[in-house]
């Protein structure tokens, strides 16, 4: 990849993050990345083939952020470090998690089979405390930990440091 695709991605990255795919024209990108817009098509070929790239990275580091607890094989460490991915998230990444959260809205990016490991581990740990409905905890604690990275990529980190500790104790890990 030459420096000005990985130019034209970062900028894109950045706009489409912030502001919206529909709301970036291939004329700003082109000016913010201080390229011709007949360059941004010459390697992109279309403004959404750019975004299917980028989206196609988002998907591939958002997998391997989930790593550590896919290979944990101690119940109580899953559920411990599962409640700790949003405070693990670097600020340099917070446009690539508003990138998979605006786009999760969008049909075609929707990939509920991305996530599927990391919420067949936590229903796994869960079966493992001998939880009465480990499903159903799974699910509120995986829309507890989405809430909770939104709301990191709005208001920092430090805003929601009080709902990790409850989740610790709640959990007794």
């Amino acid at each position: 990849m030459t420096t000005k695709q990985e130019t034209i991605l970062k900028v894109a990255l950045r706009l489409f993050a912030n502001e919206g795919f529909d709301a970036v024209s291939t004329k700003q990108l082109a000016l913010e990345a201080k390229v011709s817009e007949g360059l941004i098509f010459k390697h992109f070929k279309s403004k959404k083939a750019l975004l299917d790239v980028l989206m196609q990275d988002v998907e591939n580091k958002i997998a391997l952020f989930f790593n550590d607890v896919l290979l944990e094989n101690n119940a109580s460490l899953v559920l411990r470090k599962s409640i700790e991915i949003p405070f693990e998230i670097q600020e340099k990444d917070f446009d690539l998690w508003r990138l998979f959260f605006k786009q999760k809205w969008q049909k075609e990016y929707n990939n509920p089979e991305l996530l599927s490991p990391f919420l067949d581990k936590l229903n796994w740990a869960f079966n493992n405390f001998r939880f009465q409905e480990p499903e159903k905890e799974t699910g509120i604690l995986f829309m507890l930990l989405e809430s909770l990275i939104i709301n990191i990529l709005r208001e920092g980190k430090p805003s929601q440091l009080k709902y990790k500790y409850f989740l610790i104790h709640k959990y007794t890990l």
